[in-house]
């Protein structure tokens, strides 16, 4: 069996000479996260729904700045 392999972009709101984050969302059941920077070092992988949610808390402004618990 072959394992399909993330295929990741930058934000169009990036500089493309920029680092900054890349995602994959081309594996219907992950969301790969990486540092442009390291392309082959480590990526997180979350569920898509989480993804949407921390996505979502983004863009409507709802997480705050704070200390770790």
């Amino acid at each position: 069996m072959t394992v399909p392999e993330f295929q990741y972009c930058k934000s169009t709101y990036s500089d493309p000479e920029a680092e900054c984050v890349e995602i994959a969302t081309n594996i219907p059941t992950t969301i790969a996260i990486r540092d442009s920077k390291n392309p082959t070092g480590p990526s997180l992988h979350v569920r898509p729904a989480t993804w949407t949610a921390f996505r979502t808390a983004l863009l409507t402004k709802r997480l705050t700045t704070g200390t770790a618990h």
